[in-house]
């Protein structure tokens, strides 16, 4: 199985644990989640245009218990739009505008997927691999990693979790994973979903088959 990249990090490096933590992380999708999307692609820091209150939505869900985990597809790496370092610059860019909102807007895990729809990858979404490998990091367990390939295959309880995205890929991705999935307006971005995502008693949006 091909590994999601991590940004900044090698992909089994370990992460800070959270006392108290009851297991519930929000796993978000970047363009159009947290910051405005584009139809051929946010493709250098130039083009990072943050959605507004997104880091502000970010502190409250950590306020609220979760860990959050930026989960994203970028295929533009694999087919020779960008390189894996103009998606670092990016990602920064990302991480920093969340802060510059709010100072408590903390990302625990970036991961995204290099790989094109035809590469097949189950760490591309609809695939579940990249919400595995974010689970299995904040978990404490040992991510095993031989031959480029990762040990995915358990199930651990999710808690509150939920996937939080614009495509349907995002909204397959936690139907694999078994998370509620909230469908984002791209236009609005992760805070027009907040008030859903911290109400316990919402099982999120239906995946559309």
């Amino acid at each position: 199985m091909q590994l999601p990249g991590r940004h900044k990090s090698a992909i089994d490096a370990p992460v800070e644990s959270l006392e108290g933590w009851d297991g519930s992380i929000a796993y978000l999708d970047r363009d159009g989640v947290l910051n405005v999307g584009r139809e051929d692609y946010v493709k250098s820091v130039d083009e990072v245009v943050m959605l507004p209150g997104a880091g502000h939505a970010v502190a409250a869900l950590r306020e609220a218990g979760f860990r959050i985990v930026i989960v994203t597809n970028q295929s533009p790496v694999n087919r020779g739009v960008f390189s894996h370092g103009d998606l670092e610059l990016m990602n920064q860019a990302v991480l920093d505008g969340l802060l510059e909102e709010n100072a408590d807007a903390h990302v625990d895990v970036v991961l995204y997927s290099p790989y094109a729809p035809w590469e097949q990858s189950p760490v591309r979404k609809p695939g579940a691999g990249m919400l595995q490998v974010g689970r299995q990091l904040l978990s404490e367990l040992e991510l095993e990693v031989k031959h480029h390939s990762a040990q995915l295959g358990y199930r651990h309880h999710e808690g509150r979790s939920f996937m939080a995205g614009d495509r349907d890929a995002d909204m397959g991705a936690a139907y694999q994973h078994g998370v509620r999935g909230f469908r984002v307006n791209p236009s609005i971005g992760l805070v027009g979903i907040l008030e859903r995502a911290l109400n316990d008693d919402d099982e999120g949006d239906a995946l559309e088959i």
